[in-house]
């Protein structure tokens, strides 16, 4: 029973690099070298989440040591936001995120003045003559 659980733990902690990381990088460059944006949308929507994900736990990191699930729970939820059957990331982003930016007009070209936050003018200054696009 002991081998049992040892492997079961191998595995758990093996998944993780592979779900959160190995995984969406090979998908994000599938992604790229294809025609659609919408797998394009699916991956940059993973990688925004995925740092704010990362990010929050930095930030509590010493609250999230106390809850002995978080990992499993983690897992579980970037399975969601990967797994091509659900589009998780992109959904939280259209539904949470999308909307928290263009609530604090982050977005310029939603405006004829830049209304970004002051700390992010400072780090994202407007260049006069050049636009902001993708592609």
């Amino acid at each position: 029973m002991t081998k049992f659980w040892t492997l079961l733990t191998a595995l758990h902690t093996g998944a993780g690099p592979v779900v959160m990381l190995v995984y969406p990088l090979y998908a994000s460059v599938v992604a790229l070298e294809t025609a659609t944006k919408v797998d394009d949308e699916q991956w940059l929507s993973y990688w925004i989440i995925y740092s704010f994900l990362t990010l929050t736990e930095l930030i509590l990191q010493s609250l999230i040591e106390w809850i002995p699930i978080w990992y499993s729970v983690k897992l579980l939820f970037v399975a969601w936001l990967v797994l091509p059957q659900f589009h998780g990331a992109a959904f939280i982003y259209n539904r949470l995120v999308r909307e928290q930016f263009k609530k604090h007009g982050v977005f310029p070209h939603q405006q004829s003045k830049p209304t970004k936050p002051k700390i992010l003018h400072s780090i994202f200054p407007h260049r006069e003559g050049h636009e902001a696009h993708s592609h």
